[in-house]
């Protein structure tokens, strides 16, 4: 049995696209999934199986959760492996920095430097990211919600293709200990 943690992108966030996480971990355990427990309300759960791989457990869970809730919702799944080489890869002094100041935008599939080529990164310090694998890494300072960087990250044109998920610090830490466990 592999752990896996299922990140699901822009639900109940600020009253909007509801999805209980009581029934999220019903839905979870219905498929055939165990240990199943969740993190927050804003779209993290964690969960272990014998069958399927990262991208067929998303796909699975985005089917189920459109068939039972009538929500599309992107889903990326990530296996405890990758999600403690992604905490220990940060190019940030994590322990230094306080868990808004630091996020891990989590990428659908390998993004590469040209996509961010046209990006004047000096016009955006103190604020800085970096790529990783299937992994921005985000400082900002002053937190996310005041991010100017963050917001330019974010813009369709950089995010094509892509489903990217964005967490913060204490929850990068949180998952890879929950898919551990």
């Amino acid at each position: 049995m592999t752990m896996y943690a299922a990140l699901l992108r822009g639900i109940n966030v600020g009253g909007n696209r509801k999805l209980p996480m009581a029934e999220l971990r019903t839905l979870i355990q219905e498929l055939g999934h165990g240990e199943v427990r969740t993190y927050l309300q804003s779209g993290q759960a964690v969960f272990s199986s014998g069958h399927g791989d990262e991208e067929s457990l998303a796909a699975e869970l985005v089917t189920a959760i459109e068939k039972r809730f009538g929500l599309t919702v992107d889903v990326i799944v990530r296996d405890h492996a990758y999600l403690r080489a992604v905490a220990d890869a940060c190019p940030f002094p994590a322990a230094e920095l306080q868990a808004k100041q630091l996020h891990v935008t989590y990428f659908s599939a390998p993004v590469d430097a040209a996509r961010y080529a046209g990006l004047d990164r000096a016009a955006y310090l103190p604020e800085e990211f970096r790529l990783g694998d299937r992994a921005l890494y985000l400082y900002a300072p002053d937190g996310l919600g005041r991010s100017k960087l963050a917001e330019h990250l974010s813009r369709r044109s950089l995010t094509k293709d892509l489903i990217a998920t964005t967490r913060n610090w204490n929850t990068v830490v949180r998952l890879v200990e929950m898919t551990a466990e």
